[in-house]
């Protein structure tokens, strides 16, 4: 099979690899403006893993030619953060073709909807089916260009739903070679609120603030950065996450409970479980509080949990606060700001049943 990827950071980088070594023909895409990684890529002729997947795996295509990447491709991954989604949609508006299938992973709070508004596609379109997962597969970081270390591969706990819901068996079942344990969701509001990247890494971020504003990466993220008064500022959070579920009619699993299931964790609590994850040992903090860990985790994932939250009657009011201290530290509005709420996916306005039934 052709496998497209489009975005060659960390997680682009190892689901290239990962299908490579499954013996597919991967074409590696990224924006002019992010050439390292790409060049070194190109350049090797493939990827050099290290950790729980490893090895050297040969890569097709590695560059910015977005119609020589998707020239043929069955599959389309779209691997990047939330802020990624809508440009690489526009990116391959007008040049998808009937039959292939596009994985926004990890869909970051309603990213296949977005992906498919920023594309021009409808939701419910049987030409090309666009689908999003709960989760990144991979705990991964760049250790140079072209070279990445995988923490952890998930063997389960990682949730799919394409739009239309009908086509998420048959997604499933075209990348089970790759991902045997991806589990279908009831739907993309199940795959955008089990994902807990906006519950955990602000909370890990606002309090250890000082810390990264001074030292930057010098610590371990979850080992060091998660004290007990932290992990319960991720359970506050985390209930208000799972309240909007429940309004929803979705099962939302708490993060220790699905930290488990993936392999990350070893023990359902929220303050030593983190320090003691084997899926989390060893990853160091972001070098700047000006990151991922906030633009995207609060002005993308949080302000929709707000913003979704207050359609369906329930209260948020930790993550409220959360968005507010994060504006305050980094002198931005995210709230304000925001890009990714149900009125900018064209889905405000509809109660439960409603959403439900779309």
């Amino acid at each position: 099979m052709i496998v497209a990827i489009l975005g060659a950071g960390a997680g682009g980088t190892a689901t290239a690899f990962d299908f490579a070594a499954h013996g597919h023909e991967v074409r590696l895409f990224d924006f002019a403006e992010f050439p390292d990684n790409v060049a070194a890529v190109a350049a090797a002729g493939g990827i050099h893993a290290e950790g729980d997947i490893g090895g050297f795996a040969e890569v097709h295509l590695a560059g910015h030619d977005i119609d020589a990447t998707l020239d043929g491709a069955e599959l389309v991954f779209v691997v990047g953060p939330a802020y990624s989604t809508e440009p690489f949609g526009e990116a391959v508006k007008g040049r998808l073709s009937p039959g292939q299938t596009v994985v926004v992973s990890p869909g970051s709070c309603g990213g296949a909807l977005a992906f498919s508004k920023a594309a021009g596609l409808g939701i419910d379109g049987d030409e090309i089916c666009v689908a999003e997962t709960s989760t990144l597969h991979y705990a991964v970081r760049l250790t140079a260009p072209g070279r990445i270390h995988v923490f952890l591969k998930l063997r389960a706990g990682n949730l799919l739903a394409a739009l239309p819901g009908t086509a998420t068996s048959a997604v499933l079942a075209g990348i089970a070679d790759v991902y045997p344990g991806m589990e279908a969701a009831s739907s993309v509001m199940q795959t955008s609120l089990q994902n807990a990247n906006p519950i955990i890494h602000p909370a890990v971020t606002l309090a250890n603030a000082a810390r990264i504003d001074t030292e930057g990466s010098d610590f371990l993220f979850y080992e060091e950065g998660v004290s007990d008064a932290t992990g319960r500022l991720i359970e506050a959070l985390d209930r208000e996450r799972i309240a909007i579920g429940e309004a929803l009619g979705l099962t939302v699993l708490p993060d220790p409970v699905m930290g488990m299931r993936q392999g990350y964790m070893l023990a359902d609590n929220y303050g030593e479980a983190y320090r003691n994850a084997p899926g989390f040992r060893g990853i160091g903090a972001q070098p700047a509080l000006d990151h991922r860990y906030l633009n995207e985790d609060v002005g993308y994932g949080l302000v929709f949990m707000a913003a979704l939250g207050r359609q369906v009657g329930v209260g948020t009011p930790t993550i409220d606060a959360v968005i507010r201290l994060a504006s305050v530290l980094m002198a931005r509005d995210y709230a304000g700001a925001a890009r990714r709420t149900p009125a900018a996916l064209g889905i405000a306005g509809l109660t439960a049943a409603g959403l439900a039934a779309l």
